[in-house]
């Protein structure tokens, strides 16, 4: 803490008065009490944090549990469409939707690095409230701890979350079968590229924007439906491309899609032709692929098609026998399509 500040550490520290207030190394006492008081709990309140406990009671749940937990490392810190914050919130609550859990918990873990401004910490922690509120969730228990400069990049966060599972939804590799549709919730490739154009200066007519989204509504509609889901993949690291070739290693069958079923915005080929890099393996961070019956693929599009966001939905392949490759039909023939080696674009997520 810079000792121009004017600051008196024996009272509480009045954050609102100096927003520019930077964090340094080894930062506790009533300076950390402080920021735990005026930060987070100011904006992340909720019951089951009332009893300022080391861990939050919940509920008893009678239905199945799913559990999971992921860590946000991104730089920027912020970027066109979305935060840190917010896809803290958004990719801990999309995996737990994969599964067709319904989230309801969620734990935060905070690396902060010494230098990071307390403004920032704020307008971060801010940034999960309202996405917590849009994906109905609740952060109920956290930690915070503040490491040297250079160390974190300004801010690292964990989260980690809690949902349940209705009775009879079983949503998983192991019930995708020969024959069954496969279907994207929309466009891909916008978040790793919204980030990229970023650290890259690219200037387009306008900002490339992240998908950043919940997509626990998405796939309980999916459900309530009656579409025959097997199984459901949110399309982070390593975008479609990785996602197809998980689930073709996982369960032994084949993939088929056609290029031209897939939407990609024209500033995000632009911007991947530039950089030369392949949309299909770009992350998404508000993207899912299912794997339905045939015979359901169609209403599975059209119910993703009314979802915010979601008018590029569009039925991309088939599961097929054979050799568990993924294969495209592209304008000149077909390609496999792999799966890449490392990570094509670091620090993304």
């Amino acid at each position: 803490m810079p000792s121009d500040q004017g600051l008196d550490f024996t009272c509480p520290i009045p954050l609102q008065q100096y927003p520019n207030i930077v964090l340094a190394h080894g930062a506790g006492g009533r300076l950390m009490h402080t920021l735990i008081d005026e930060v987070f709990a100011k904006a992340l309140s909720n019951p089951d944090q009332e009893a300022e406990h080391d861990s939050a009671v919940l509920p008893h749940e009678t239905a199945r549990l799913v559990f999971t937990t992921d860590s946000y490392v991104v730089r920027p810190l912020f970027f066109p469409g979305g935060d840190i914050g917010e896809l803290a919130v958004y990719g801990t609550v999309n995996d737990l939707a994969m599964s067709g859990a319904t989230p309801r918990y969620l734990s935060a873990g905070f690396i902060l690095e010494e230098g990071l401004p307390i403004e920032t910490l704020q307008r971060v922690v801010h940034s999960m409230k309202s996405a917590a509120e849009r994906a109905r969730v609740h952060i109920v228990t956290g930690d915070t701890k503040v490491v040297e400069r250079g160390k974190a990049d300004g801010l690292y966060i964990n989260t980690a979350g809690v949902g349940v599972i209705d009775d009879g939804v079983d949503i998983a590799p192991k019930h995708v079968c020969q024959g069954d549709a496969i279907v994207v919730s929309g466009d891909v490739g916008r978040h790793g590229m919204a980030i990229m154009a970023v650290r890259e200066g690219l200037q387009f007519e306008s900002a490339i924007e992240s998908d950043a989204a919940p997509l626990a509504d998405l796939v309980a509609q999916l459900i309530d439906a009656g579409i025959n889901v097997h199984c459901l993949r949110d399309l982070t690291r390593g975008g479609l491309a990785s996602a197809l070739n998980e689930i073709a290693k996982t369960t032994g069958y084949g993939i088929a899609i056609e290029e031209s079923a897939i939407a990609v915005q024209e500033d995000v080929s632009g911007a991947c032709e530039l950089l030369g890099l392949d949309p299909l393996h770009v992350a998404n961070e508000g993207r899912l692929v299912a794997f339905v019956a045939p015979e359901d693929a169609e209403r599975a599009r059209d119910i993703m098609r009314a979802y915010p966001d979601g008018g590029s939905a569009e039925v991309i392949g088939t599961v097929t026998g054979g050799t568990p490759f993924v294969t495209m039909k592209t304008f000149g023939g077909t390609r496999i399509v792999d799966m890449l080696n490392g990570d094509q674009l670091p620090r993304i997520c």
